[in-house]
């Protein structure tokens, strides 16, 4: 019998129903304010088979909170055009179709639409009503203006409530940047061109400027030839840059400072102090595929000096960590506080269940452990009031090896070595996962 590949393997193997279920089991006491959504995304492949951990069909993973009860659960596949009618890469004109893919990235909310993403193609929406949560309403291409595809991390400014984003244009030598108001039109598409087609993740977002990551995981013709698996290669050659262009003047110039070769996946945040624009990045020292683990992902701070043209390079920890978070209100200001997941990835063993809390001003970190076997994701920030950067409680799926088991557990921010708060006991196994969000009632 052929042993499963490590990203089908273990709890990385692809739970088969949709379920619904009512009044979850609750250890602790769940915080009243807390009223609204919990939803994370990740590939979870209908036929159990994928050749790549990124390539699964999405699936959606929602605990619904309310009045201090964790009212229901529910988990679906997010249906798009490649689930219904099988993988297809062009349309009958014969065009890139961008329709096609698995929007199992990431999970957002904006003007009024919950959108599950994934980098390759358009966005997909799915149902925030009551009774119809997650069922997939269809393709969203802001009304026919999106002609590429859309990151799975678009940024909403807090004080203006556009959402900034990028995709890629024309043949992939062309990045495009664009921004959405706070009702959800889309306002400004602008192409940057490019050397070639990197596997940019990320970007970064301040009250002045936008910041692209043009890194040296390079789309290889001869991976695309073999199929299968990922397409882009590590080729140091390529260079490394930093791109930034002022939000004021938004077709205005792109100016790329280099910095050392390196790969980023996510970003922290970003922020303006004075002359320089300040980044906090979780940086690996390259890319080695199939495993993304190969290489040890840590906390750096770039500084990029606008006034000479350079950027300062830094590590700041050598703890291995991904899925960073800050409190989202806080978006392009300085955030003092920023969260990680210890974690592994598929082919590296999981190291001890942590959760991180950086204080990003001062460097020093605090620490949740899960205890043996327990296995956090992504840790999303719910706040507590209407003061950014005030009290909240991070909000993870963690995976309980031991019992074959998932639940939601939720975490006091400011008291991060404490027992959780609650947690929430859910009826079947989530898998291993990328991103999603708090999307509160208010």
């Amino acid at each position: 019998m052929t042993a499963s590949p490590a990203h089908l393997a273990g709890n990385y193997a692809p739970v088969s129903e949709e379920l619904t279920a009512h009044d979850l089991p609750v250890t602790g006491a769940i915080p009243p304010e807390l009223s609204g959504w919990y939803l994370r995304n990740g590939p979870n492949p209908r036929d159990a088979a994928s050749g790549h951990w990124f390539f699964g069909d999405g699936m959606i993973h929602g605990v619904r909170l309310e009045s201090g009860r964790a009212t229901a659960y529910r988990n679906r596949w997010v249906r798009t055009s490649t689930f219904t009618h099988g993988a297809r890469y062009y349309d009958e004109q014969g065009r890139i179709d961008l329709t096609a893919g698995h929007a199992n990235t990431h999970v957002v909310h904006h003007a009024g639409r919950t959108l599950a993403l994934v980098e390759s193609s358009l966005p997909y929406e799915v149902d925030g009503r009551p009774g119809h949560e997650l069922e997939t309403l269809g393709v969203h291409d802001f009304g026919g203006r999106l002609t590429t595809s859309m990151t799975a991390h678009p940024k909403t400014c807090p004080s203006t409530g556009e959402l900034h984003f990028f995709g890629r244009g024309g043949s992939g030598h062309q990045l495009v940047y664009h921004r959405a108001d706070r009702d959800g039109e889309l306002t400004i598409s602008r192409p940057i061109d490019v050397p070639g087609i990197t596997m940019m993740h990320d970007f970064h977002l301040t009250s002045r400027h936008v910041v692209f990551m043009d890194l040296p995981v390079v789309l290889d013709p001869e991976l695309v030839r073999r199929g299968g698996g990922l397409p882009y290669a590590w080729d140091p050659g390529y260079g490394a840059r930093l791109g930034v262009l002022r939000r004021d003047d938004p077709f205005g110039e792109v100016r790329w400072l280099p910095v050392d070769p390196c790969y980023v996946f996510h970003a922290f945040n970003a922020y303006d102090q004075g002359k320089t624009v300040v980044l906090h990045v979780v940086r690996y020292p390259h890319y080695a595929a199939p495993a993304l683990g190969r290489a040890v992902p840590v906390l750096w701070r770039w500084t990029i000096d606008l006034a000479r043209g350079t950027v300062a390079e830094e590590q700041l920890d050598d703890t291995r960590c991904e899925f960073p978070r800050i409190d989202d209100r806080l978006a392009g200001a300085p955030a003092r506080y920023g969260h990680a997941t210890v974690t592994g990835s598929p082919g590296i063993e999981p190291e001890p269940g942590t959760l991180l809390r950086y204080d990003l001003h001062s460097g020093a970190v605090r620490r949740h452990e899960f205890g043996p076997g327990r296995i956090p994701a992504e840790a999303a920030f719910a706040p507590a009031d209407d003061r950014p950067g005030g009290a909240g409680w991070l909000l993870s799926y963690v995976y309980d090896a031991a019992t074959d088991t998932s639940d939601l557990v939720i975490l006091d921010a400011d008291e991060l070595s404490a027992p959780p708060v609650a947690v929430v006991h859910l009826p079947q196994r989530v898998p291993y996962g990328f991103h999603g969000n708090w999307i509160a009632d208010r």
